[in-house]
C-alpha cells in the first residue's frame, strides 16, 4: 500500500481538512504580511533601546508561535487536500503556478527568520526602505494564488 492511500479521506473529513488548510495558510500570511512591516518600524530604533527589545519580542514570537506553526499546518493539510485530488490535476498548468508560488512564499518565510535572527542579534544593515518592499512579496505571491486556485485561467 502507498503512502497516498494513507491520506485518502472521507468526504467529511476533506472539508475540514480544507477549512483547517484555509485557516493555516491565514494565520501563515498574517504573519508573513506582519513581520516585516515589525522590521520597519524596528529599523527606527536605536539598538540596545526597551523598544528595540520590545520588537525583538515581538518578532521572535510572530515567527516561532504563530509563522513556524501555521506554515507547518498548511503543508500538512495541503498535503493531504493534494493526496486526494484525481491525478489529472497534474495536467493542469495553475497547480503548478501555484506550487512554484507557494515555494517563493517558504522562501519569503525563511528569508523573514534570517532577517529576524539579524535584528535579534543587532546586526541588521538593511533600511526600512528594503523591508517596505519585501512586504510587497508575500502579497503578490497570495494573489497569485487566489487567482490560480480560485479562476484557474491555465
Amino acid at each position: 500500500m502507498e503512502i497516498l492511500d494513507y491520506l485518502q479521506v472521507s468526504a467529511d473529513a476533506y472539508v475540514w481538512m480544507k477549512a483547517l488548510h484555509i485557516i493555516s495558510v491565514i494565520a501563515w500570511m498574517a504573519g508573513l504580511l506582519y513581520l516585516p512591516r515589525i522590521f520597519v518600524y524596528h529599523t527606527e530604533c536605536d539598538v540596545g533601546s526597551q523598544q528595540s527589545e520590545t520588537f525583538q519580542i515581538m518578532e521572535r514570537r510572530l515567527f516561532r508561535v504563530i509563522m513556524n506553526p501555521a506554515m507547518l499546518a498548511t503543508f500538512v493539510f495541503g498535503g493531504v487536500l493534494l493526496a486526494n485530488q484525481d491525478s489529472s490535476i497534474w495536467q493542469e498548468i495553475w497547480i503548478y503556478v501555484k506550487l512554484f508560488c507557494v515555494v517563493g512564499l517558504v522562501v519569503s518565510h525563511e528569508m523573514m527568520g534570517a532577517w529576524r535572527r539579524a535584528f535579534a542579534e543587532n546586526r541588521n544593515r538593511r533600511p526600512a526602505s528594503f523591508y517596505r518592499i519585501m512586504n510587497e512579496v508575500p502579497t503578490f505571491l497570495m494573489i497569485v494564488v487566489v487567482i490560480f486556485v480560485v479562476v484557474k485561467p491555465f
